[in-house]
Formats: structure tokens, sequence, C-alpha cells
């Protein structure tokens, strides 16, 4: 555990600490009035509640469209399932900000809808909303269809035997079991729409703020960081809670249930019910979430040439000091890079967390590797300059303050892939390699490595993906010289003129496929397993 919480300690907790310090101490007094006198502005007021307001509209709406999808991924059997399922998980791995353009160019001025009915969404709190569900499906389908589909049917069917209709049925046998899970998922995509940034900063425009983005607006055009530093410290104390309630719904899951093997579960669609439960699924999923990207790249096309992917090579443009396309092999390198710190501090903190003999102090660390996720990356990244501008760390002018505030969030994703197949490791083979004389390191590359290989790799996928999509602290921390992806793609967007949001468009065509690609690998190496969030 030495690592992790070093790193931890060094790159998250003392950066937060430092903005919030510098923004609530003055004259070596803590302000903790400035606190009341934030939250009770009007304005602030309104900021907290429509964050919260959203992102309860954004959940509700999510398990809507998602649970008869979980419900089909769990139960059904179909050709081409496999496709499906990665189809649906790509909009979860693709970056906010390429969200945030699909959605544009398909609501926005000029966009598809624009263009067919002269509709405009791109102003109303309708573009987030199906923006968060667009990136939220997969969190609903994974986790809840991951239990659904190990679910005894059996049960259901002795109800439906006994009189119960299909929805009694249902709702007084599947639905009790799967109530850990969809609570799990309701968390999950709460907090990631409580902390949207992305796609509120790009679709909201001045009318709609969430914490987040007030928050990097008193950091970065404001200047305010009392105001900024207030309103932190509420995120974190609101992220905190989520996190806590959201432990408690998985560890009800791991321990309530006995579950069968998936693969025994689904049959193919017998019937008119299910063939239309079916189609219906498809049909959402085509609009929902097919739609926005073939939109993107479509409007990345000049008419239906290349000029604004061959726009990409000039930097007379006046955006960037180098070509727009450069931002592709830097976003490339420094996520390889974050994917390498991921990879390390996640995967020892997922070893140390597998023992069975950790102390509750390490336990307790698991709830904390989370917080990253939930924390406001905008503070992260301005709290980077503060922190680190001095000697032994003084990393601004570093390349590697960028993947190391990517890594930041990475290794979550890392923790949680890799934590269930370490724990599912039996100690007593460590004990026999130990006994015959092997070396703890030695045990665990002949016994532990070549088991837990594959989750690896996942893991190291995710963390690539997730890394090459982070926009709240890159944009504070990269180079103007060396801009990432997102980063590049937000600056086009804030630029008038059809070649910048060609450009822009261009540039989102070129993460997304990244990002999938990155994803149907993973695909390839998932199992039941490491196939769930």
């Amino acid at each position: 555990m030495a690592l992790p919480v070093a790193f931890f300690a060094l790159f998250f907790a003392w950066p937060v600490a430092a903005i919030v310090t510098r923004g609530l101490k003055a004259d070596g007094a803590w302000r903790f009035g400035r606190l009341v006198d934030v939250v009770t502005q009007p304005d602030i007021r309104h900021v907290l509640w429509f964050t919260t307001w959203q992102a309860l509209a954004s959940t509700a709406l999510t398990l809507l469209l998602a649970l008869p999808a979980a419900h089909v991924f769990a139960r059904l059997d179909f050709p081409g399932k496999q496709l499906l399922r990665a189809v649906v998980t790509v909009p979860f791995v693709l970056p906010t900000v390429v969200v945030g353009s699909a959605f544009l160019a398909l609501v926005g001025r000029h966009g598809l809808l624009d263009e067919l009915w002269g509709v405009r969404l791109d102003t109303t709190v309708w573009a987030i909303l199906l923006a968060h569900v667009f990136f939220n499906y997969a969190v609903v389908v994974r986790t809840v269809g991951g239990l659904w589909s190990q679910l005894d049917p059996r049960q259901e069917e002795a109800a439906r035997m006994l009189g119960a209709s299909p929805l009694t049925a249902w709702r007084k046998v599947t639905l009790p079991a799967l109530a850990p899970a969809v609570a799990a998922a309701a968390l999950m995509v709460f907090l990631f729409t409580f902390t949207s940034f992305g796609v509120v900063q790009i679709l909201g425009g001045p009318a709609f703020s969430t914490l987040e983005v007030e928050i990097y607006r008193q950091t970065s055009e404001v200047f305010d960081l009392s105001t900024a530093a207030v309103l932190t410290l509420v995120q974190f104390a609101a992220v905190g809670a989520i996190l806590a309630v959201h432990a408690w719904t998985v560890r009800r899951r791991e321990t309530a249930l006995r579950l069968v093997d998936p693969k025994t579960t689904a049959r193919r669609p017998r019937g008119f019910a299910q063939w239309a439960l079916l189609a219906g699924v498809l049909a959402s999923v085509a609009v929902l979430l097919l739609l926005p990207l073939a939109v993107l790249v479509r409007r990345s096309l000049d008419g239906w040439g290349l000029g604004y992917y061959r726009a990409l090579t000039d930097a007379d443009g006046g955006t960037f000091l180098v070509a727009p396309v450069q931002a592709v092999w830097t976003s490339l390198e420094y996520a390889l890079a974050a994917t390498a710190i991921a990879v390390v501090i996640g995967g020892l903190a997922a070893a140390a967390l597998a023992r069975r003999d950790a102390g509750r102090l390490v336990r307790g660390f698991d709830a904390l590797l989370m917080l990253p996720l939930g924390v406001s990356a905008v503070t992260v990244g301005f709290g980077f300059l503060i922190a680190l501008d001095r000697p032994p760390l003084d990393l601004r002018q570093s390349w590697i303050l960028v993947p190391l505030a990517q890594a930041l969030v990475g290794a979550p994703f890392v923790v949680r892939t890799m934590l269930p197949v370490l724990r599912a490791v039996d100690g007593r083979l460590r004990e026999a390699a130990a006994v015959l004389g092997a070396s703890p390191w030695r045990a665990w590359r002949e016994v532990d490595l070549p088991m837990v290989r594959r989750a690896l790799l996942v893991a190291a996928g995710f963390a690539f993906a997730v890394s090459l999509g982070e926009f709240g602290a890159t944009v504070f921390i990269a180079r103007p010289d060396n801009p990432t992806l997102p980063v590049a793609v937000a600056r086009l967007l804030s630029r008038p003129g059809e070649l910048n949001y060609g450009q822009a468009m261009a540039l989102s065509t070129i993460l997304m496929v990244v990002c999938a690609a990155a994803l149907l690998v993973l695909e390839r190496l998932r199992t039941d397993r490491t196939g769930e969030f």
C-alpha cells in the first residue's frame, strides 16, 4: 500500500488541499464564514439546485431507457449479441467532449434536427439529459444486466406456476433481487451526472451550469479562488456521501444472493412480447447511441470530402501553436504513460485490498480510491499548478504532469477490474508455492500473474481509454504547444467559423475511433469475471 498511498497523497490530496487552503485562508486566518456566504448567494443556490435536479432527472431517464436493455442482454440470446454489447459500451469510454460534440452535431445550430425540422435543443436542458443518458446507458446495462443474468430464472417461473402474472412475478421476485444492483447503478449514474463538466460546458451554454462548470468558471474566468474552494468542499461532501451509500449497496449485492452460471439463463426469444422487446431495444440503441455518432462522423466531412481532416495538418489557423493533428500523437503518448502509472498504482492497491488479512484501514482505502472520479477534476488540475510549483516537486513545466492527472482517473478502473479476480485466486496456491521454496515475488509471478493476466490487460485498456479522454484537469495543465485531443476539440468549438467547427468534428471522430477500437479489443479479452464495470 505504500506506493498507492504516497501517490494519492502527493497528486490528489495535496493539490486539492492546496486550492482549498488558498481559497479559505487569508492573512493566516481561516474564513469559514465564507462557506455560508457563498452557498447563500442566489446564483450559487441556482447552480446547486440545477446540479442536483439534472442529475436526478438524468438518472431516472437512464434507468427508464436502459433497464429493458439490461433484461435483453441478461435473458435473451440472439446473433450479434457480443457485438451489440460492445456497441452499447462505446459511449461510456468516449470522452465527454466527444459526447458533447456528437449531440451538438445532432441538436445544435446547423445540426440534423435543425436542418430537417428547424428544431434546436442545444440551449435546452433536454440536450444535456439525452447526452447523459447516452454516456451512462452502459453503466445500467452492465451493472444490472450482469447480476440479472446470474439470477436463477426458476424462481420467477415458480411464481408464474402459482398464478402470478408476468408483471407480478417480476415485481415480487426479480425486482427485490435486482434492487441492490439497480441502486448501485443509479448511484454511479448520479455521481457521473452530478459532476458532469464536458457535456454541460459544450451543450449548456451560459444558461446552465453544474458545480463542476461553476468551479471552472470561478477558477479560470473570475479568478475567485475563495468561491471555487467552497464549491469544491460542497462537491467533495456530496461525492463522499454518494460513494458511502454505493459501497453499502455493493456489499449487499455481493452477500445477499445465490447466483447461477449466466450461460444457462439466456434463451432464444420466444413469442411476440420477447421479439417486440428485442426490436424495441435495438431501435432505442440505434436512435439514442448510434445516431449521434453517425451524425458526428457526417459533420466531420466537408460535404462528402476530407477537407476538414486535411486542415488538421495546417498550423496556420491561429488556434494552436502546432498543427491540430499533433494533438493525436500527444494524446496517445500521454495516455500510454498514464496507463503505465495507473496499472502500477492500481495493481498494487488491488493486490493489497485482495488479501484476506487486510486490516480495516486498508479496506477503507478502497473507498478513497474512488474519490478522484467524483471530486472536481478542475480543482485537481488547478491544484496541480498551485501545489506542484516548487522544489522538490516543481512539475509545472514537465510533460509528466498531464499523465499524472490522467492516471488519477484511470487507477480506480484498474482496481475495480482487478480486485474481483485477485480475490478469486485461491490463497492455498500461494501457500503451496511458499512451502516449495518460492519467494513472495516468484509466487506472485508463477501463481497470481497467469490467472490475472487477462484482467490486467482489460484494466490497462480501460485506463488507456479513460486517460485519453480526460478533460477537466488536462484543460488547465496541458501546454499550448502540446494540447491533448479533448482540449483541442474544446478550443476549436469555442472559436467561430465553419472551419473550426469542422476540425472539431474531425478530431472528435478520430478520438471516437481510437476509443472504440480500444474497447473492441477489450471485448475480445473480456471474461465473465472482468466484463462488468
